[in-house]
């Protein structure tokens, strides 16, 4: 396994494809770690350097109780690769890290990839009757249930949506959807504190300069379907897809069409 320690913690983290050629750094979701990729790393490194991370509190990353940045992690591994500037992909938490780090560090980026993500300080969205009984639900267990049925319910809400019945759904997606979450259990107990952007994104999104490509899926919940119009009508040089039939994690549910899409955007922007 491979390790980059930075200050109170030891980041790990994969590569994949020659150093030569374009940097595609990955940033998983919060229900997730870096495993959530492995469907699009092949087809990536095969025309791109392809790095992908556990950010703290995931997989196979340790860390201490300490402030830190999700942006200088980031930052600081492509430093010590070697990498001035990379394309950089977020899913749904990862997304929104990889926006401000967009704006933290502009010229480290090339392109920016967002999947079912805000930008940070976007103000709240109204849930639907369902989505606020799911949340309910989910507060409940925190209280009461332990961290397995917390974890695995936090799982089925993202993955599943509010529209859609888990029956419905490919039970081997729905089994990877579970244990992508469920990996980072062991973590529960770090309490590392993210400091966040200042001014946080929500009003500086006309700062972003390079190419961007927003994603999200069309069963995702309410607040992610507004935060992708609201990236999408707000970061200059951005356009907006979405993928049938997913909900929250589509490079996971839809892994082919994502990985589609993702190569043939690079490739339009000559990433």
């Amino acid at each position: 396994m491979t390790h980059l320690d930075v200050a109170g913690a030891s980041l790990y983290y994969e590569t994949d494809g020659h150093i030569g050629r374009t940097a595609v750094l990955l940033i998983h979701a919060g229900i997730a770690n870096l495993r959530m990729w492995d469907p699009q790393v092949e087809a990536l490194a095969a025309e791109h350097f392809v790095i992908r991370f556990d950010t703290r509190g995931f997989g196979g990353t340790q860390t201490d109780d300490v402030e830190f940045s999700n942006r200088a992690d980031a930052v600081a591994l492509l430093d010590h690769l070697g990498i001035a500037s990379a394309v950089i992909v977020g899913s749904s938490r990862g997304g929104g890290i990889a926006i401000d780090l967009t704006l933290d560090f502009p010229d480290r980026v090339a392109g920016l990839v967002v999947i079912g993500s805000g930008p940070s300080g976007h103000p709240g969205v109204e849930l639907t009757e369902r989505e606020e009984e799911l949340f309910a639900e989910l507060d409940e267990v925190y209280e009461t249930g332990t961290v397995d049925q917390l974890y695995r319910l936090e799982a089925a809400l993202w993955n599943v949506g509010p529209l859609r019945d888990v029956s419905d759904l490919d039970p081997a997606f729905v089994e990877t959807a579970y244990s992508l979450n469920l990996a980072n259990t062991g973590h529960a107990l770090e309490r590392p504190v993210p400091v966040g952007l200042e001014p946080p994104a929500y009003a500086r999104l006309d700062e972003i300069e390079v190419p961007t490509l927003v994603v999200v899926g069309e069963y995702d919940i309410s607040p992610a379907l507004a935060q992708a119009d609201y990236l999408a009508a707000h970061i200059p040089r951005a356009e907006k897809a979405v993928v049938s039939d997913a909900a929250h994690l589509p490079s996971v549910e839809k892994p082919a069409e994502f990985t589609a899409l993702l190569l043939d955007w690079l490739r339009r922007h000559g990433e």
